[in-house]
């Protein structure tokens, strides 16, 4: 067979071994170049697609084609770019140029007027791993059949981790497959503020009409409707309007639907009545993929430990490896080369030499109640409502595990209690850890909370 019949014979055996969403973002637009001699060279997209498949898929890929033709002996992995025209190569270097010379951010592109989306969240720089196969994947449907699959998606995950990303990368993909769609990207927090102004200026009806017309309404942050009531309100009719006309909807926030506090149950109902996907913490493995994704994205090298100096020690979310990405890159452009470890160490010092793991009795008691919508002095109160129970005994078990804090100390915190009160809610705490999966992920985004500097 031929190099094109031998390549598909290869990809067709590797979409039953692995997940559509890592299928179309590590085999997308790759092919092999050349058969000679034993050697096959494949080509791919970029040098991040080539270090993943050479160390991630190499074996397989191998495999398959020796099955298929026993004279093959090695794989080489080449990078080949697509070569743009010299006017349009012009203008992606100006246009380089301008962003570096800005303030070296990854959300630098002009956002789209009529959608709100902005050009530079796309499936194609999206890294995919453990932590939000699911979610990608879901995405990655919805965009190819809008209305038709997952309606609403619902996303969660702590700040930092993508959400963003994802959801405006639905977006840029249906309006480049579907034109003449009509979608709308809106932060929670501007559609409260637009419903708040049309019904002081009377034209709330109107608003509601345009809202209708939405063929793909996505809602970032959803967690900022809880405890507005008439935004609440209103949101509900036109999610029925647009679920009943078969209109995607995809929603993100910092919680699942069932953790978001005031928020009305029939709201909340409507939010799992389709499909709920989290995004979790990414692994080591995970985040330097990410890390060496944006290095190739803003056009610098950094050696191998000045890269595992950055991913060890940054773990807490993406933005935070953006954020020391880009102080590397103001050296760069004022030295005129790029940073070695030591320098490193010294330019990310503020960011990452801090007490990693430290935290407050205060900060675990006000992080707790943040999340569950509660002021910190409810959870020391004397009540023995529902409401009230279950985050104080997370709460307690924060103080057990982070804080080391013995029994009868976490009791005289938590309005004088008995320590055996602080035992049986560690305890129940921990069993249910083992197996529950939506408390393992609520304890990651409170646990993030706990540890985020913004506390």
């Amino acid at each position: 067979m031929d190099k094109e019949e031998l390549w598909q014979a290869v990809l067709a055996q590797i979409q039953f071994g692995v997940s559509r969403a890592n299928f179309a973002t590590w085999f997308r637009n790759t092919k092999i170049l050349s058969k000679k001699d034993g050697e096959i060279i494949v080509s791919v997209p970029n040098s991040f697609s080539k270090e993943w498949l050479s160390s991630k898929y190499h074996n397989t890929i191998l495999k398959i084609l020796r099955n298929l033709d026993n004279g093959i002996k090695i794989i080489n992995y080449t990078v080949q770019l697509e070569k743009p025209s010299r006017t349009k190569s012009k203008s992606i270097s100006k246009k380089r140029e301008e962003l570096e010379i800005n303030q070296l951010s990854f959300n630098e592109f002009k956002i789209d007027q009529e959608t709100n989306l902005n050009p530079i969240y796309r499936f194609d720089n999206f890294v995919i791993g453990s932590f939000n196969e699911l979610a990608h994947a879901a995405a990655w449907a919805i965009s190819d059949n809008p209305g038709l699959v997952y309606n609403p998606l619902f996303i969660y995950g702590g700040v930092g981790l993508g959400k963003t990303h994802l959801l405006e990368a639905i977006g840029n993909r249906i309006v480049e497959n579907f034109p003449k769609k009509n979608v709308k990207y809106v932060p929670a927090e501007r559609f409260t503020s637009e419903i708040v102004r049309a019904i002081r200026e009377h034209e709330i009806e109107n608003l509601k009409t345009k809202l209708r017309e939405i063929d793909v309404l996505i809602m970032d942050d959803a967690q900022f409707l809880a405890g507005k009531e008439k935004t609440q309100e209103e949101f509900f009719h036109i999610f029925n309007t647009l679920r009943e006309a078969n209109k995607q909807i995809i929603l993100s926030s910092d919680k699942p639907p069932k953790a978001i506090p005031a928020l009305e149950e029939r709201l909340r109902s409507r939010f799992e009545g389709g499909m709920i996907a989290d995004i979790s913490l990414p692994d080591f493995e995970t985040r330097m993929a990410i890390l060496k994704a944006k290095c190739e994205e803003k056009g610098i090298e950094l050696h191998s430990d000045v890269l595992e100096y950055i991913v060890s020690n940054i773990q807490r979310n993406i933005r935070e490896l953006e954020g020391a990405l880009n102080r590397l890159l103001i050296f760069k452009k004022l030295n005129n080369k790029s940073p070695d470890i030591d320098v490193v160490k010294k330019l990310l010092s503020n960011l990452i030499n801090f007490p990693a793991r430290s935290t407050t009795y205060k900060k675990i008691v006000q992080a707790v109640a943040q999340f569950y919508d509660l002021k910190g002095g409810d959870l020391l109160a004397l009540t023995r409502r529902k409401e009230i129970v279950r985050p104080r005994q997370i709460a307690m078990y924060l103080l057990r595990f982070e804080l080391k804090e013995s029994y009868p100390s976490i009791g005289r915190k938590f309005g004088g209690k008995d320590h055996t009160t602080a035992i049986y809610a560690c305890e129940k705490i921990s069993k249910e850890l083992e197996n529950n999966e939506s408390l393992i992920n609520e304890m990651g985004l409170i646990r993030q909370r706990i540890y985020s500097e913004s506390l």
